[in-house]
C-alpha cells in the first residue's frame, strides 16, 4: 500500500497522471513571465447590427452606426461577436505564453435601456457565459482542470441592483462561488460566499494573487458602511487582507492585489470610502515589502494611481477626523469628467518630489552624485495602482499584458491546479485561530509616526507625542525589517514588473461602415464636447460647469453619432485583430525602464510640470524642444509685411506679437502629458480633441 502511494506520487509529480476534479498538472510547463489584464468585457446579448447608437436606440433598435464588433466611443456594450473574437485572438496569440489571468469584472452588461432592464437571470447568465469561456479555453488536455491559474474578482455591474452587495452571506455570492468554481480553490469556497474575497498561489510558494472585493470598499455601495466598524464586511476584508500578507512575509511571498473598482481619490473626488481609502494605504505601505502592485479596471480609461502616505490619518480609521470633502466619483466617465478626474491627478503628481537620479536611478549607496544622502531613495512613501483600459469599446477594446522578473525562478514548480496541499489547510486553521492577530501598532517601532499621518510639523530633534489610535480594535501591520531590502514594487529583482503591453482592437477600421448622415437624429452628440463660457452663461465658473454638466454625463452616441447606414446590405468587416497600442519597453515619450514606484514618479512628474519660459518642459526630448522652436520660427514668417505705407504700425504689430509670443511659450504643450492623454482614450481623440481637454 505504502509502494502504491509512493508510486503514485512520483506519478504525478512527473505529469504521468492527473489529480483531483479541478487540478491539472503539468511538470513540463515553464514559467514565461507574462500574463494577462482582462477587464469590463459588458456583453450584451440584445446587441444588434447597425443599428442607432443614440440613447434611445442603445445599439438595440432603430438605424444607425453599430458596427459588427461593437460601436467605439459610445455607451453601448459589447456585442457578442466582439466576446468570441477576444477570446479566438488570446487563444491564437497569448494562450501557451502567459502564466495567469487576472481577470476584473463587469461581466453583464449595463443597465442603461428603460425597455430592456436587466435581470438576475440575464447578470448570471453572462457572467457563466464568460467564466465557462476561460475554462475552455485554459483547459487542460483532460478537460478536468485548467493549465494555468484565471483569477476573477466582481464588478459592480455583476449583481443586481448595480453597485450594492449586502453583506454576506448572501445569494450573490453563493451562485458565485459556483460559476467561480473553476477558479477558487475549494478550501475557500465556503468563505468566498461569507465575504467575496480569496487568494490564489499563481506560482506555488513564490506569488499569490488576491482577488479584493472592492464593492464593500466603494462609496456607492449604500449596502455596507466603511472598513471602521467591526461589524462590516469591509472590516473583516481588511483584516484578512492583514493577516494574509503576515503570512506571506514570513513565507518569503510576494503579492498582487487586484480588484474591480480602483482606489481613486483626488482633492474633489473619491471611489471608495474613505475609511477602507485608509486603512488600504496603510496596509500597502506597511507591507510594501510583500505586494508588487494593484490592478483594477472599472474606469475605463488607461492611467495609474501614485498613493502617499503622508496622506494617512490614523483617526480617519475609526471615522472620527474631519477630512477634506470628497463627492463620489461619477459610476461611469464621460470624456469631459474623466479629462476633469486626470487633470485633478495632473495637480497632484506636479508636487511630487522627483525621484534621485535620472529616472528613478538610484545609487546603490543612497547617495545622490553630489554626496547628498537620500532619504528616500527607493520612493517606499508611495505604492502604485495601475488601472487598465477596457473590453467594452467606450474607446476601444483593450488589453493588457505584463511582464514580470523571473530570474532564478527559471525553474520553480507552477501552478498545478486548486490547491488542496496540508500546508495551505494549516495556515488557513492558523488564521482562524488568529483572526485578532496582534501586531505592533503605532506605538511601537514602525516607521509611520505620528508625524506622518497627522501631517503635523514637528520641530527639530524633539520627539513627536506617541497618540494611540482612536480605534481600539485597530491592529496596524509591522513595517518591513530594517535590514530587509526594498520589495519588488521597489526595486528590481524577482517578480517585478518590468513592463507591459497594450493591444487595442481599431473598431473603426476592422468594422469598415460605409455611413451617411442622419439629418433626423437629435440626441446625437460628438465623443468629445467642448466648454463654451458663452454658451453657459455669465454665471460663476462652477454654476457654468454644473450646468454643461448635466448635459455632457447624456449618453455618448460616439464619433459616428448622428449616422446610418449607407447601404441596406450587410457591413463587409476586416479580419479581426488586436494590435498593439503601445509598449512600456520601447514608449520613447514615457521611459519606463520597469513599473517600479520609482519609475512612475518619474513619469507623474514630468507629466506634471509646466513648460518653461523657453518653450520646452524640463526633461523634454531634443525633439520635442526642435519642434517647439520650428513652430515659433513659423509664427515669425507669418508677420510679413504687406505694405510700405504703414511701416511703423507693422513695427508695432509685430512687436506685440513677439510680446504675446513669450506668455504664449508658457503654454506651449507638455508633450508627456499630451502623450499620457492619448493613452488615456486608448488612440480614440484626435490631436485637435486632445489639446481642448489639454
Amino acid at each position: 500500500m505504502a509502494l502504491g502511494r509512493v508510486l503514485a506520487l512520483a506519478l504525478l509529480c512527473h505529469g504521468v497522471i492527473s489529480g483531483p476534479a479541478g487540478v491539472a498538472l503539468s511538470a513540463q510547463r515553464k514559467l514565461h513571465g507574462r500574463f494577462l489584464h482582462i477587464t469590463d468585457i459588458h456583453p450584451d446579448a440584445y446587441y444588434k447590427v447597425h443599428s442607432s447608437t443614440d440613447e434611445d436606440g442603445a445599439c438595440h433598435r432603430g438605424k444607425g452606426p453599430a458596427g459588427p464588433y461593437g460601436a467605439e466611443t459610445t455607451d453601448c456594450d459589447s456585442p457578442f461577436s466582439l466576446v468570441n473574437a477576444t477570446f479566438d485572438w488570446i487563444a491564437a496569440n497569448l494562450r501557451d505564453t502567459i502564466d495567469f489571468v487576472v481577470w476584473t469584472g463587469d461581466s453583464a452588461r449595463h443597465d442603461g435601456d428603460e425597455r430592456l432592464p436587466r435581470d438576475a437571470d440575464q447578470v448570471l447568465g453572462t457572467n457563466t457565459w464568460i467564466a465557462d469561456k476561460f475554462a475552455d479555453l485554459f483547459a487542460n488536455a483532460e478537460g478536468k482542470g485548467l493549465t494555468i491559474p484565471v483569477v476573477p474578482t466582481l464588478g459592480n455591474n455583476d449583481i443586481l441592483p448595480h453597485n450594492i452587495l449586502l453583506p454576506g452571506p448572501n445569494k450573490w455570492l453563493k451562485h458565485y462561488s459556483h460559476i467561480w468554481r473553476h477558479f477558487i480553490p475549494e478550501e475557500q469556497r465556503h468563505s468566498f460566499e461569507f465575504g467575496g474575497w480569496f487568494d490564489v498561489e499563481v506560482i506555488p510558494d513564490k506569488l499569490a494573487v488576491f482577488s479584493l472585493n472592492t464593492l464593500y470598499f466603494f462609496d456607492r455601495n449604500a449596502g455596507v458602511d466603511g472598513c471602521a466598524n467591526p461589524q462590516e464586511p469591509g472590516y473583516k476584508q481588511m483584516e484578512w487582507l492583514r493577516v494574509q500578507l503576515q503570512f506571506l512575509r514570513e513565507r518569503g511571498m510576494k503579492a498582487i492585489l487586484i480588484g474591480h473598482v480602483p482606489p481613486a481619490r483626488t482633492e474633489s473626488k473619491k471611489l471608495w470610502d474613505e475609511t477602507c481609502w485608509q486603512k488600504y494605504s496603510l496596509w500597502m505601505h506597511q507591507f510594501r515589502d510583500v505586494v508588487v502592485a494593484g490592478l483594477y479596471g472599472h474606469m475605463n480609461i488607461d492611467h495609474f494611481l501614485i498613493h502617499d502616505k503622508d496622506e494617512i490619518d490614523i483617526a480617519a480609521l475609526s471615522g472620527s477626523s474631519e477630512l477634506g470633502a470628497r463627492v463620489a466619483m461619477e459610476d461611469e466617465l464621460s470624456v469631459m469628467s474623466a479629462s476633469d478626474y486626470l487633470v485633478e491627478l495632473r495637480n497632484r503628481w506636479s508636487k511630487l518630489t522627483p525621484p534621485p537620479g535620472k529616472r528613478g536611478e538610484v545609487a546603490k549607496d543612497g547617495k545622490r552624485k553630489k554626496g547628498k544622502k537620500v532619504k528616500d531613495p527607493w520612493g517606499e512613501r508611495y505604492h502604485l495602482s495601475l488601472v487598465s483600459p477596457s473590453v467594452v469599446p467606450n474607446y476601444f477594446p483593450t488589453l493588457r499584458v505584463l511582464e514580470y522578473n523571473i530570474t532564478g525562478l527559471e525553474d520553480a514548480p507552477v501552478w498545478k491546479g486548486a490547491l488542496t496541499g496540508v500546508s495551505r489547510a494549516v495556515a488557513d486553521e492558523e488564521a482562524s485561530s488568529q483572526k485578532h492577530l496582534e501586531l505592533r501598532d503605532l506605538s511601537g517601532e514602525t516607521d509611520v509616526d505620528d508625524t506622518t499621518l497627522t501631517k503635523k510639523k514637528k520641530k527639530k530633534n524633539k520627539k513627536p507625542k506617541k497618540t494611540p489610535p482612536h480605534d481600539p480594535e485597530l491592529h496596524i501591520p509591522e513595517p518591513p525589517s530594517k535590514s530587509s531590502p526594498p520589495g519588488p514594487a521597489y526595486s528590481p529583482q524577482p517578480l517585478t514588473l518590468t513592463g507591459y503591453t497594450q493591444y487595442f482592437a481599431n473598431l473603426t477600421r476592422i468594422n469598415n461602415l460605409s455611413l451617411t448622415d442622419l439629418s433626423t437624429s437629435t440626441s446625437a452628440r460628438p465623443a468629445v464636447i467642448t466648454f463654451n463660457e458663452q454658451d453657459a452663461g455669465e454665471s460663476g465658473s462652477e454654476d457654468r460647469r454644473g450646468g454643461w454638466r448635466d448635459w455632457l454625463l447624456r449618453w455618448r452616441s460616439g464619433k459616428h453619432g448622428g449616422k446610418k447606414p449607407a447601404s441596406p446590405h450587410p457591413p463587409r468587416p476586416r479580419e479581426f485583430a488586436f494590435e498593439v497600442e503601445y509598449s512600456t519597453f520601447d514608449d520613447r515619450v514615457y521611459r519606463l525602464d520597469d513599473l517600479t514606484v520609482n519609475s512612475f514618479v518619474d513619469l507623474a512628474v514630468r507629466i506634471g510640470e509646466r513648460v518653461g519660459a523657453k518653450g520646452a518642459e524640463v526633461g523634454s526630448s531634443s525633439e520635442d524642444e526642435e519642434e517647439e522652436e520650428d513652430e515659433d520660427e513659423d509664427d515669425d514668417q507669418e508677420s510679413d509685411v504687406e505694405s510700405d505705407g504703414d511701416v511703423e504700425t507693422e513695427k508695432k504689430k509685430k512687436k506685440a506679437k513677439k510680446g504675446g509670443k513669450k506668455g504664449s511659450k508658457k503654454r506651449k504643450l507638455n508633450k508627456t502629458w499630451l502623450h499620457f492623454l492619448r493613452h488615456a482614450f486608448v488612440g480614440t481623440l484626435e490631436e485637435d480633441e486632445l489639446k481642448k481637454l489639454y
